[in-house]
């Protein structure tokens, strides 16, 4: 078997991504299908976790495998043993292993060491996983991504990366509307910064939003409420997109923070849709690093 890793969106090609969202769509119509059955994959978790754990349990569980899910306090990555020990002693016992991690640094380094796929589940740079799974919700609701505009209003964080990633390999024109001082790396994606979230959202097909601080940035609250004020996905925002615009957000939110309770439960919000997809699009990755397919 070809050793495959997904630490990064960029890691496949617009095909393989396509094939990927294609073979979610049909194991959303059937998800239970022993296909992994007697395959095991190990949870690292040095970041909590509430969607990127149960998503994957159970994914594992519906394809017929096997999961361990190990915290940090078990494991103490670098501080009790190496990252490149652990990686290797567990290479030897599961089948693939999914690592949350707070330094990207550290999750590449468990890949360069591992004899076994590795999926990166987050770390402070990407979160390739949950990109897949919002490709695959705009397409299960608007259709061929091609030509779609992609409106992300926040902090140029790790969500948006992967998200700019999978834009640019599917086609998707995105515009990235954030404060002076909070953009995204642009290295090797294709995107349009603004910081005028009116003008942003103009004929937007998809408006996307994240927390503003994120795990491990509790310190700079203050400071960066003060600079996204003006930056909420709010009910007036809304709807200077298109009329049929869909809004997303990665989760957990901040409610009537960087979007409203009031679009959160709008019709317009798909949200939820966008979590359960968590599941579906990593039961589709997990078969491609196996190279399974349905």
């Amino acid at each position: 078997m070809i050793l495959r890793h997904f630490l990064h969106v960029y890691d496949f090609n617009s095909e393989t991504l396509r094939h990927l969202l294609d073979q979610a769509l049909a194991l959303k119509k059937n998800p239970v299908q022993p296909l992994l059955a007697g395959k095991s994959l190990g949870l690292i978790f040095e970041k909590p976790s509430t969607r990127t754990r149960v998503s994957f349990e159970m994914g594992m569980a519906q394809l017929g495998g096997s999961v361990i899910s190990l915290q940090n306090s078990e494991m103490g990555l670098n501080s009790r043993e190496q990252v490149k020990d652990i990686s290797r002693v567990l290479s030897r016992y599961v089948d693939m292993v999914m690592i949350r991690a707070y330094h990207h640094r550290d999750i590449l380094e468990f890949a360069a060491y591992a004899t076994v796929p590795v999926i990166n589940g987050l770390s402070d740079l990407h979160h390739p996983c949950q990109g897949l799974a919002d490709a695959l919700t705009i397409l299960e609701k608007k259709g061929p991504l091609q030509g779609l505009k992609l409106c992300y209003i926040g902090d140029g964080n790790n969500v948006c990366r992967s998200l700019l990633e999978i834009g640019t390999r599917l086609g998707m024109n995105v515009v990235v509307c954030c404060p002076q001082g909070y953009e995204p790396d642009m290295m090797g994606v294709s995107a349009s910064i603004s910081h005028a979230p009116t003008h942003a959202v103009k004929d937007a097909d998809v408006i996307y939003t994240d927390v503003w601080t994120s795990m491990g940035q509790e310190k700079e609250f203050a400071k960066r409420m003060a600079d996204f004020e003006g930056f909420a996905v709010t009910t007036e925002l809304v709807a200077k997109a298109k009329r049929d615009v869909i809004v997303m957000h990665c989760l957990p939110a901040h409610r009537d923070q960087e979007i409203t309770d009031a679009v959160m439960e709008s019709a317009r919000s798909v949200v939820f849709d966008q979590a359960e997809n968590r599941m579906h699009a990593q039961k589709s990755l997990l078969l491609h690093l196996m190279g399974v397919s349905l």
